[in-house]
């Protein structure tokens, strides 16, 4: 079964350590679901973008979070 999983980045690309630590997610839905959720704790604790991945592939990203501050805003 694959394992959904976010890597969290600051806007140069470096990883970063999350403020709220995520789990491994069974379906895209349910890692999407959680990023809608806490995008914004993330971005205060110092997240700037995000990248979904699929075992060990990249499905998209880098995301940033700070333009979903606008679009939710």
């Amino acid at each position: 079964m694959a394992a959904w999983t976010w890597r969290f980045e600051k806007a140069d690309g470096t990883e970063v350590r999350p403020a709220v630590q995520p789990e491994e997610f069974t379906t895209q839905g349910d890692a999407e679901t959680w990023i809608g959720e806490h995008w914004k704790e993330l971005a205060e604790g110092g997240v700037d973008q995000v990248t979904l991945l699929e075992d060990t592939s990249e499905i998209y990203g880098p995301m940033s979070l700070h333009a979903q501050d606008a679009a939710q805003g």
